[in-house]
């Protein structure tokens, strides 16, 4: 019996690209779904409450930590630089206009992401293994309302405010560092820090976390519930909705960062 034939590379290739395409457009479907449900009843605020106290609360203590010690770092490298031109007194500028602007929302995205779209891609991939989302069709819930949407909000609504977190607690720590190694002025740092900041520094730094929150809510909920292929399929997905989702919000930061320079 004569063996067959592999396929050629360009079908392959098209094969692999048509199937791309197809999870871009499932992705973009469950996401216009996720929102259309919130202006739609039944709604779930019990769940919404439970999501926003494990992805705000949870993710609170890590987004602290890591934004004391960025704005500690960050004093002590642009100091060092400063000290050579005597103009040690602009650091408190450098710091509040580089957290507000882009590392503020950039980590802390990347944190709930490693966090919280790992966590979800788990749980609705292990609810998908075993079957619970079938069960909930069959009795007449809709997953996506049940499930995605207060996943999906609850991201949206928390990683603002955990942005704000970490740029406050980003500029404490550079205070600390400002105040006890070099011996700069508190009142003088605190008061260049906040009138270094304009409103579109404002605006770019809240505006960035919204729409990082729905891409990594739904990047997260979108490979949980395409699950295949039992426990490992479980631990792939959520591989992927942390890589993912991680390069999306770097590759959105540009394009947003790009839109609101030209608007301000």
């Amino acid at each position: 019996m004569q063996a067959a034939e592999p396929e050629p590379f360009p079908a392959i290739l098209m094969a692999a690209l048509k199937e791309r395409v197809l999870g871009l457009q499932n992705y973009a479907l469950l996401s216009a779904r996720s929102v259309a449900n919130v202006f739609s009843a039944p709604r779930y605020p019990v769940d919404l409450i439970e999501q926003m106290d494990i992805i705000g609360v949870g993710s609170l203590p890590i987004v602290m930590l890591t934004g004391f010690f960025i704005g500690a770092v960050m004093v002590l490298q642009t100091a060092s630089q400063f000290e050579r031109f005597g103009q040690t007194a602009l650091t408190g500028d450098v710091v509040a206009i580089a957290l507000v602007r882009e590392l503020g929302p950039s980590i802390t995205a990347l944190l709930v992401a490693g966090r919280n779209a790992s966590g979800i891609a788990s749980e609705l991939g292990s609810m998908m293994v075993t079957e619970q989302v079938d069960a909930m069709r069959a009795m007449g819930t809709d997953p996506t309302r049940k499930l995605v949407t207060p996943r999906v909000l609850a991201t949206v609504l928390m990683l603002p405010l955990l942005t704000a977190v970490a740029d406050f607690i980003g500029l404490v720590g550079g205070f600390f560092v400002s105040n006890f190694e070099l011996r700069l002025n508190p009142v003088q740092y605190w008061t260049r820090a906040v009138d270094a900041l304009e409103f579109g520094d404002l605006i770019q730094g809240l505006t960035k976390p919204l729409v990082f929150g729905f891409l990594i809510a739904t990047i997260g909920c979108y490979q949980g519930l395409t699950v295949r292929g039992g426990t490992q399929g479980v631990g792939r997905a959520t591989t992927e909705a942390v890589v993912v989702s991680s390069v999306f919000v770097l590759v959105t930061n540009f394009f947003i960062a790009k839109l609101m320079l030209f608007i301000f």
